[in-house]
């Protein structure tokens, strides 16, 4: 019984960082051409701003920031919903560990923001990040819609 418990911990343990593992990897990744700035100049995004005023906000305006952040996340999500339902593109398994980490990130930063600035800091980069991303993989359905 012991011994049971303790492979499901460990293998608990090495899922989660697999799983983190991979999410900052598919992050750290570059396309050859970055449609985030477009997508977030057309639809009034605020994540790039988010990423510059990341390290002097005060305490007090992360919470602004986060919510900045949630709403360019359902904008977003909203934007690649609407190019899968024309048939750009479907829902990938990078896209579907991206949006569980989104909300992980959020999670983690609703948990962290009273105690550890710097968490919290770290879990807005992330939570811009993902939005980045998911804004870039936008711009690049709508040009390959545009090209077809």
């Amino acid at each position: 019984m012991i011994i049971s418990t303790l492979i499901i911990a460990v293998s608990a343990v090495l899922f989660l960082y697999w799983f983190r593992y991979t999410c900052v990897l598919i992050l750290s990744t570059r396309t050859t051409r970055d449609y985030s700035e477009e997508v977030a100049t057309a639809n009034e995004l605020a994540f790039a701003e988010v990423q510059d005023l990341l390290g002097s906000a005060a305490a007090g305006d992360l919470d602004t920031l986060q919510q900045l952040l949630e709403r360019d996340y359902r904008v977003v999500n909203d934007l690649m919903k609407r190019a899968t339902d024309l048939r750009v593109g479907g829902d990938t398994l990078e896209e579907a560990m991206l949006r569980i980490d989104f909300r992980v990130m959020s999670v983690w930063y609703n948990l962290s923001r009273r105690y550890s600035l710097s968490n919290a800091r770290t879990a807005l980069d992330e939570m811009s990040q993902v939005v980045a991303h998911f804004a870039n993989s936008c711009g690049k359905r709508a040009a390959e819609s545009a090209d077809a």
